[in-house]
């Protein structure tokens, strides 16, 4: 038995005012884990290091630590104060973007993106859940679609700024530095990126946390308190669900991240472009046409769900994945820059558009002791399949298969067309199940 989702909590002023701080945070979390795509060039050049030992910092680096912690924060989250764990996570992350600038070595800059890793595990399975208890059922996919605006918002800034950032300081003398010394100019761009969040972090651990909502009883009518094996039975009821909207999702995170990390370098090299110009194009390209197509789809998910398409979300991500996969082959294969960006635009907007929905689904689906530790789960199995292979494989396909250089755009097209067709796949044999899940909910 459950307690009923209850009514927006504090206020419908105040519920999205936390909406909005968390999408700041989640925003800060992007702009410190893809500032590094604007810095190849100097970081290879610096280190001494390749194509794999980069996809290896944008990817494996911040996933490790983010999938091996993510588990047990998913405990916590369903157990503790929320609102303390992010506000913790925010200012690690924040620091160890810091951090990086202060890196010597591929194994000492490995070591910082591992810690920014550490950090951001706490932010999505809290804000997930915390969220969900400040919103009703009908308005979760919306809810959701706007803290993860921060996706783009973030990695659109950091293309942008980076970029600029990196125009204007690389090339530049070295900067003497308190402590650290002599730095290169590009080192600065990590300690003004990471100094934001540590502001931040105060200004979360002011939020309210809301009263828990949609809980499993026990017979005295308390929240019961779920052993690891029985959440992990919730999980094997759900079993089909679970695995269409966590592998989709793998699958839709190789395609963003590997987008994400070497799009820039891909204009930079195919059309001689400078890191300035590379950041300004696909950072406008992901921040309008990402924001548009996550705040269209949480909210045609939602309009859906009222008209009765039980599927929602799964519709979504086939949607979705059919205009990221045709979009970014079409943007890698063409041989005139200004089209290369036109065809990257429906890419973004459709890789935005799944990803409040998908968050959602789980959320949808289990009681609220399990939803952090869910939560946790799909972001582990995301961040082992997604964000580690998404910036690695265009570059290891680089390396090994299209002779280094230029042929990062093929390797991207290949990587994001089977990622993409694969994610349409799960989420179009998922359409039953998660109906199922629904219904017996």
């Amino acid at each position: 038995m459950a307690i009923p989702a209850a009514r927006e909590q504090s206020g419908n002023r105040y519920a999205w005012y936390v909406v909005f701080v968390l999408m700041l945070a989640y925003t800060l979390s992007f702009i410190d884990r893809q500032i590094l795509s604007l810095l190849v060039q100097p970081i290879k050049a610096e280190l001494q290091i390749s194509d794999t030992q980069v996809g290896l910092l944008q990817g494996f680096a911040f996933a490790l630590f983010y999938t091996v912690l993510g588990l047990p924060m998913g405990r916590l989250v369903d157990r503790y104060n929320r609102r303390n764990l992010i506000a913790a996570g925010v200012f690690l992350w924040s620091l160890m973007t810091a951090a990086a600038g202060g890196a010597r070595s591929f194994g000492s800059l490995f070591a910082a993106r591992m810690g920014v890793g550490v950090g951001e595990a706490t932010l999505s399975p809290a804000a997930l859940s915390l969220i969900t208890d400040y919103f009703r059922r009908s308005r979760l996919a919306t809810a959701l679609s706007i803290y993860s605006l921060g996706i783009f918002i973030g990695a659109g800034t950091a293309f942008m700024v980076g970029g600029a950032l990196a125009g204007a300081l690389t090339g530049r003398p070295d900067v003497s530095l308190p402590v650290l010394g002599d730095v290169a100019a590009w080192r600065l761009i990590f300690f003004i990126v990471g100094a934001p969040g540590l502001l931040l972090a105060l200004v979360v651990g002011r939020l309210r946390e809301p009263e828990r909502t949609g809980s499993l009883l026990a017979h005295d009518g308390s929240a019961r308190r779920l052993s690891i094996a029985a959440v992990m039975a919730e999980v094997r009821k759900r079993w089909r669900p679970v695995t269409a909207v966590t592998l989709g999702m793998a699958c839709h995170a190789i395609c963003m991240y590997g987008v994400f990390a070497w799009m820039p370098t891909f204009f930079i090299r195919s059309y001689a472009w400078s890191p300035a110009q590379a950041g300004l194009a696909v950072g406008a390209c992901v921040l309008i046409c990402g924001c548009a197509g996550m705040a269209l789809g949480g909210h045609l998910c939602d309009r859906w769900r009222a008209a009765g398409m039980r599927h929602a979300v799964m519709r979504i991500g086939v949607l979705g994945a059919a205009l990221a996969g045709i979009g970014v082959v079409a943007a890698t294969s063409v041989s005139a820059a200004p089209l290369a960006v036109a065809l990257l635009a429906p890419a973004i907007f459709g890789l935005a558009l799944p990803i409040g929905s998908m968050f959602a689904a789980l959320q949808l689906i289990f009681p609220n002791q399990i939803r952090g530790q869910v939560s946790a789960l799909f972001l582990c199995v995301i961040s082992l399949v997604g964000i580690s292979l998404g910036p690695l494989l265009p570059g290891l396909l680089n390396d090994r298969l299209f002779g280094g250089g230029v042929g990062i755009g093929p390797a991207l097209a290949v990587t994001v067309g089977c990622g993409a067709l694969a994610m349409a796949t799960v989420c179009r044999a998922g359409y039953a199940p998660f109906t199922r899940a629904l219904d017996s909910d």
